[in-house]
C-alpha cells in the first residue's frame, strides 16, 4: 500500500488544499460546537508551519446544489471561518467565488490560509463531476484528505481529485493510513475501504 502523508511532503512555497469536515452546528450565526473545527487545526497548523499556503474546503449542512445565494444563506461557512480564525489567531478569509482564481489569489495575498465557501453549493459536487474536480486540483500543488466522515462519500472532493492533477495525501491527524485499503486505491481516486 502506498499512502502519502502530508508531513512527508515538501510543502514550503506550495499551495495545499485540505478537505476538512467542518460540518458543525450553527446557532444564530455562531458555531455551537467546535469539536470538528478543533480536530482540523493540527493538520492546518502543520501545513502552515511547513511554509505552505493553505486552502481549506468543507461542506456545511445540505444546501441546494447550484442554488442561489438566497437559497443557501443559512449554509454559509462564514461563522466557521470566524471561529477558525479565533482558534488559529489569524485572519481566515472566506472565498465565496473561488471558481475565479483571482479571488483565491486575493485571499491568500495577505494570509497563509483561506476557506472556500461551502463545497456543496457547487453544481456537480454530488454527481462526482470531473470538471469540478479539475477546478479544485487547479487551486493547489498538494491535495490533502483530512475529513474522515466524508472520505467514503460519492462526491467530487472525496473521489475525483487524482494524482495526475496534483499530489494527493492524507494528514494522519484525522485519517490514518490504516483507513486506506491495501490496494492503495486512495492514491488513485481517494476512495476508501472500511472493511
Amino acid at each position: 500500500m502506498s499512502v502519502l502523508l502530508m508531513q512527508d511532503q515538501a510543502l514550503s512555497g506550495k499551495r495545499v488544499l485540505i478537505r476538512e469536515d467542518l460540518n458543525v452546528p450553527i446557532k444564530e450565526g455562531v458555531v455551537a460546537s467546535d469539536a470538528r473545527i478543533r480536530a482540523a487545526v493540527p493538520g492546518i497548523v502543520q501545513a502552515i508551519s511547513a511554509g505552505a499556503q493553505v486552502i481549506v474546503m468543507s461542506h456545511l449542512g445540505r444546501p441546494v446544489e447550484g442554488g442561489t445565494d438566497a437559497d443557501n444563506a443559512a449554509y454559509s461557512l462564514a461563522p466557521v471561518a470566524s471561529h477558525l480564525a479565533e482558534l488559529l489567531g489569524c485572519d481566515v478569509p472566506l472565498v465565496t467565488h473561488w471558481h475565479e482564481p483571482k479571488n483565491v489569489e486575493a485571499a491568500l495575498a495577505g494570509a497563509n490560509i483561506c476557506l472556500l465557501e461551502n463545497v456543496r453549493f457547487n453544481t456537480g459536487e454530488k454527481s462526482n463531476d470531473d470538471a469540478l474536480a479539475k477546478q479544485y486540483a487547479s487551486l493547489c500543488d498538494v491535495f490533502v484528505m483530512d475529513a474522515e466522515n466524508n472520505n467514503c462519500m460519492t462526491n467530487t472532493m472525496a473521489i475525483s481529485i487524482e494524482p495526475a492533477d496534483c499530489i494527493c495525501a492524507i494528514s494522519d491527524f484525522v485519517i490514518t493510513p490504516s483507513a486506506c485499503n491495501e490496494q492503495g486505491h486512495y492514491m488513485v481516486n481517494l476512495s476508501f475501504d472500511y472493511q
